[in-house]
């Protein structure tokens, strides 16, 4: 099976510093989509692991993140691709929980959901954490320069062996290069 990993605000969507919490705040970065659709026909499973700390805080409730969720499946589906699952950490950073990026719990339940190590993965992120969670479980930890991409990169200190793209578009580019013998 072939399997990657996304994050959703920053490198599907365009982020927001006071949060996406509506459906009408979700606007996709041009090319994700595409980027998904890609994925999708190339066999790829696409699981999006995302923090959503906006629950915990209470500035949108679980009907909302699930609408958000019902546009963004419905946008890719349109595009022709597929999310295969989405996960999240509804919890604010203080809840000191184990799924909260950087920490690996919402990657350990993607391995157990889909039986699977996630040695190599794909893992695409916009932030520190985001990275850092891959890295800890084995995944390939890659940085797109959308969202804080650029803010993560111009603060260095990746993780060793991080590939740096500036777009979810061209990042799947070269994975599907990659992955594709010559």
């Amino acid at each position: 099976m072939k399997l990657v990993i996304l994050d959703r605000d920053g490198v599907i969507n365009f982020d927001s510093a006071q949060y996406i919490k509506s459906p009408e705040e979700w606007k996709p970065i041009p090319g994700s989509l595409e980027a998904i659709a890609r994925f999708t026909q190339a066999g790829y499973r696409v699981v999006v692991a995302t923090n959503q700390s906006g629950v915990g805080r209470g500035l949108f409730d679980m009907t909302i993140l699930n609408d958000i969720h019902r546009k963004m499946h419905e946008a890719t589906l349109q595009a022709g691709g597929r999310i295969n699952a989405i996960f999240f950490c509804p919890h604010a950073a203080e809840a000191n929980c184990s799924c909260r990026k950087p920490k690996t719990g919402m990657f350990i339940d993607i391995s157990e959901r889909f039986n699977m190590p996630l040695t190599g993965v794909p893992a695409i992120g916009d932030s520190l954490r985001d990275l850092q969670a891959a890295n800890a479980v084995g995944a390939q930890p890659i940085l797109v320069k959308t969202g804080k991409g650029e803010d993560t990169f111009a603060g260095g200190d990746l993780p060793r062996d991080t590939l740096i793209f500036n777009n979810l578009l061209a990042a799947t580019k070269h994975i599907l290069t990659k992955a594709t013998p010559s």
